[in-house]
């Protein structure tokens, strides 16, 4: 979690609050959770007198700093500014950021994209109140950041699930919560995502996926190896290649792990390659087809070809890339 996101909730939290707050950036879905919290601040009986939602498109800067100098009903009021980008002189609210009203809690929501930083509005945010910038984050770490929201919500989400969605709702925050939201409330005794809720409850088919593109290579279905390799190719949207290489990393790379499991109960074999008891004799099965030679030439050849689809030594494009790696990785 971003230190000063932290921050903010740990104010909110304590009722600890500071006179004013400057959140920017591209990610909206981090903009729209503080901002909720923001609202709520203000009990409902009170908000039609101490709470004052105003969007830049709309007001002059003068009645912002107006807004923020009037006197609460009660203990203290707030002040969102939407769309801040929008208005105009916004650098002249520098003068009440220097010298805020002790009773207002004044929230700047400068979304899609970050503020001036050669300006004065933001140093003199810094210096008064608090300050996040919501950066977009990295197609990467959606998978990652797919599993620490399933454990805030006290919902399982797998690797492999991650690494699916991640693949095809991409990295819109908002949408991929949206998304598990809509699998919770339709399975509400579900206490995890499995494949089949998210082929029935979102839609993103099993067999074109990147996680199954693995399995399919080290499977006995070729017909199905070139069914979706030919998808890919032809929808490199579908399979970043940084995803799809680190798909493929964990696949070699729990074979690699295998050969030397042998001979285990399945039950210390599931907990060291971190599956299910069920998956082991099918994993088991592909390492006796995949003698750990093969494997670690595989492995090899990912590293090479990660370096490739970041342009390293290569101008390739991700779908000439994809087609020639699983064409040495099959003629093995």
């Amino acid at each position: 979690m971003n230190a000063d996101y932290k921050k903010i909730l740990q104010s909110l939290q304590a009722k600890q609050y500071a006179p004013v707050y400057l959140i920017d950036g591209e990610e909206s879905y981090y903009l729209d959770l503080i901002t909720e919290k923001f609202e709520e601040i203000i009990e409902p009986d009170q908000r039609d007198f101490n709470m004052h939602v105003l969007y830049g498109k709309d007001v002059e800067w003068g009645e912002v700093v107006s807004t923020c100098r009037q006197f609460p009903f009660g203990e203290r009021m707030v002040v969102i500014l939407k769309d801040a980008s929008q208005l105009r002189g916004l650098n002249e609210l520098v003068g009440y950021i220097a010298n805020p009203s002790p009773t207002t809690i004044f929230l700047i929501v400068h979304g899609g994209k970050k503020a001036d930083g050669r300006g004065k509005l933001l140093k003199a945010a810094k210096d008064k109140g608090l300050y996040f910038n919501s950066e977009k984050i990295k197609d990467d770490h959606v998978p990652s950041w797919i599993q620490s929201y399933g454990k805030e919500i006290g919902f399982e989400v797998g690797e492999r699930e991650a690494l699916v969605l991640a693949t095809y709702l991409g990295n819109d925050l908002q949408k991929i919560a949206n998304e598990i939201e809509k699998v919770r409330i339709n399975v509400p005794e579900e206490k995890a995502l499995t494949s089949q809720l998210i082929q029935k409850f979102i839609g993103i088919s099993r067999e074109y996926n990147i996680f199954e593109f693995p399995e399919a290579l080290t499977g006995t279905d070729k017909d199905k190896l070139y069914r979706m390799l030919s998808y890919f190719i032809a929808n490199p949207k579908a399979a970043p290649m940084p995803l799809l290489i680190g798909s493929f990393y964990n696949h070699f790379n729990r074979l690699y792990q295998a050969h030397f499991l042998a001979g285990r109960q399945d039950k210390d074999i599931a907990a060291a390659l971190g599956t299910y008891p069920s998956k082991v004799r099918e994993i088991m099965a592909t390492a006796n087809r995949w003698p750990l030679p093969r494997v670690e030439y595989c492995l090899m050849l990912l590293g090479k070809y990660s370096t490739m689809a970041v342009g390293i030594e290569s101008a390739a494009k991700d779908s000439e890339l994809l087609k020639e790696m699983i064409g040495k990785m099959e003629a093995i």
